[in-house]
């Protein structure tokens, strides 16, 4: 557990959570769900004494649940937000062949390899407790951050938690493109005419995990909605300063929304280019059976007639023609062939024969 003093001019890390608020600024208190779990009674003891208010018992379940879905929630001291982050799993750029291209079994372990857990947030008017899963990068990132004098510090805990937000769906990119990557593998295995796809529990497992992820980004974006709804409902700020501070939240509201919707459709972009390459793949495989069928119908057309004509000339009868002349087997043989190049010549006119100009 770590916390800082943030000011205008200043960030500070704390040596220890405490006993006051700083006179300016306020403090950011960094944790561990499991730091978190062992330290609540200190913590609510820190609260009470800073803001006069505690964390409710549901809420101090929520920022300890690993499983809990996005959401938002208020009270008249403090908001809560949970926010399920999207991230690619360790190692999942060594699952490639090459810098493109990947296998079946490197996209199933892709999919299973994406990491949503959620982290938690406390915004009081002058403290942000956040409650991180173990390994996650995103409290480092921004004590480096803002620990550097090129950035300008938040004014407020909830500025800091939306630039956390934001942060967490920015880093959707890297996983937009270990996406993009492996379902692109999965597509032209399925297109490909020369490769007998069967892995279709790898392909169910690809559509199950984007069905989570779109879900997951619905509750991404019913939180931050819900935060607006909230921010504006907000009493007016009689300093000029003060509310052109509300203003920014407002628009850095807006814009991680817009960062959350255009993740969500690019998610849905995702699904259903999967679900068009499976008509694709079961399309293209009734076309090939479509021209085996229809060079079959073709063939037997041919030879029907030829058939025919040995049929006719192999009746036990004595009055059939041709069959006391020398010739007539020649005869026999060259009428058949002359049937069998016309009906060639036929068909492939009609062009029932060869390939279409599309498959050349």
């Amino acid at each position: 557990m770590r916390a800082f003093h943030i000011s205008a001019d200043r960030f500070v890390e704390l040596p220890e959570i405490p006993h006051e608020l700083p006179a300016d600024g306020f403090v950011w208190i960094g944790s561990s769900r499991r730091e978190f779990e062992l330290a609540t009674p200190q913590l609510q003891d820190s609260l009470q004494r800073w803001t006069g208010a505690s964390l409710f018992e549901p809420h101090v379940a929520d920022l300890l649940s690993n499983q809990l879905p996005s959401h938002y929630d208020y009270t008249s001291s403090y908001d809560l937000m949970v926010f399920r982050r999207l991230a690619a799993g360790p190692g999942s750029e060594a699952l490639f062949v090459d810098s493109e291209h990947g296998t079946m079994r490197s996209a199933r372990t892709a999919l299973q390899a994406i990491d949503t857990s959620p982290v938690g947030f406390a915004v009081f008017d002058r403290v942000l407790l956040t409650v991180h899963p173990t390994e996650c990068s995103v409290r480092e990132h921004f004590v480096q951050r803002l620990a550097t004098t090129v950035v300008r510090r938040p004014g407020h805990p909830a500025d800091l938690m939306l630039r956390m937000v934001n942060h967490m769906v920015d880093g959707y990119l890297d996983l937009r493109r270990l996406l993009t990557r492996q379902l692109g593998h999965v597509q032209a295995e399925l297109l490909d005419p020369r490769s007998r796809f069967d892995d279709w529990s790898a392909l169910l497992d690809a559509r199950n995990a984007l069905h989570r992820l779109e879900d997951t980004c619905e509750d991404q974006r019913s939180a931050v909605q819900e935060w607006i709804d909230a921010l504006d409902e907000w009493p007016d700020e009689a300093d000029a300063d003060k509310r052109r501070e509300r203003e920014l939240l407002r628009v850095r509201s807006r814009d991680v929304l817009e960062h959350v919707e255009r993740v969500l459709g690019h998610v849905r972009r995702l699904e259903h280019s999967a679900e068009t390459a499976v008509q694709m793949h079961f399309s293209a495989l009734g076309h090939r059976t479509n021209d085996i069928m229809r060079t079959l119908t073709v063939l037997t057309a041919i030879f029907l007639p030829l058939n025919l004509i040995t049929g006719f000339f192999g009746m036990n009868f004595d009055g059939l023609p041709l069959i006391h002349s020398g010739d007539g087997v020649w005869l026999a043989l060259a009428l058949m062939a002359v049937v069998a190049v016309g009906l060639v010549w036929f068909f492939r006119s009609r062009r029932y024969l060869g390939r279409s100009e599309g498959e050349r």
